[in-house]
């Protein structure tokens, strides 16, 4: 059976997280650990873990991510803002291992126009200072960006340049699917020529780039934008402008079966990941 599962509100505790996806027909959780655009994070001595492990075991989730607040950019100029970010990450990737999560996923930020080669190695550094002072279960995913105003890692070489630099088994990546198709990768089998100049599938991109085996979770998302149009606004599964046909050909031809196939779609009432695009989802991949 695929991973299948959605972001959900932790409101009232991990568990009724849980639950939420469950009630979804989800096996896999993902959350954020406090509110994602404060500073502030939550206490993590109150988590009631064996409830949590219960509530996981008996409803049969395997995973639970968490996704970084989305203040965070390790890239900036301003040393207040790296260094609230690297303190925010670091509570993120303590709660990834009290938790027996499955990796922190993070925006790494924007390079504020000033590009990526000028910010690079500042961004490998702070990750391998928050590897090297965090618990050694924990793990940091990179996610992929459409690339607007400035945004890192639009193009899937970058995670490559930082997987090889930091060269740490504990950071892989997560790739999104409207990020990617917003930013130029075909998600078919055919590459669309496109402005950004990327030309190529993900799928081939992905292979090129040897980024297989450090993906640890799909984000799958329709996209409400055009392809390659930089925009990151999400839809959901089938209602967007990603060609069902090729969104379905990567999630089951391309991605291999044991990553984690998460939505972060609006819902059909506008509430969030719910049981109709889950069913959807599934569809696709059956």
């Amino acid at each position: 059976m695929r991973n299948i599962g959605a972001h959900v509100s932790a409101s009232g505790g991990i568990d009724k997280a849980v639950e939420r996806a469950a009630a979804m027909e989800a096996n896999v959780v993902q959350l954020f650990s406090g509110s994602p655009r404060v500073w502030a994070r939550t206490d993590s001595s109150k988590i009631d873990l064996k409830k949590v492990a219960a509530k996981r075991a008996s409803l049969h989730v395997s995973s639970i991510f968490t996704h970084s607040l989305y203040l965070v950019n390790l890239a900036s100029d301003n040393p207040n803002l790296v260094e609230k970010s690297f303190a925010a990450l670091k509570s993120d990737l303590e709660f990834d291992s009290l938790i027996n999560g499955s990796g922190i996923i993070v925006h790494l930020g924007s390079h504020q126009g000033r590009g990526w080669e000028i910010v690079r190695e500042q961004v490998a550094e702070q990750i391998k200072k928050l590897l090297a002072v965090t618990p050694s279960d924990s793990t940091f995913l990179i996610e992929n960006s459409a690339g607007q105003n400035g945004k890192l890692c639009s193009d899937l070489a970058d995670i490559r340049w930082l997987l090889d630099l930091v060269a740490s088994p504990r950071l892989g990546w997560c790739f999104d699917t409207c990020h990617g198709f917003a930013a130029g990768y075909s998600l078919g089998e055919t590459a669309e020529p496109s402005l950004t100049g990327k030309n190529e599938t993900a799928q081939a991109a992905i292979t090129r780039l040897d980024l297989w085996s450090t993906l640890k979770i799909v984000h799958t998302n329709d996209s409400r934008d055009p392809f390659a149009s930089g925009r990151d606004r999400h839809e959901n599964i089938g209602d967007g402008l990603i060609p069902t046909k090729d969104l379905g050909y990567f999630l089951k031809q391309a991605v291999p079966e044991d990553v984690a196939l998460v939505l972060e779609v609006p819902g059909i009432e506008g509430n969030g990941p719910d049981l109709e695009n889950i069913q959807r989802l599934k569809a696709l991949v059956a």
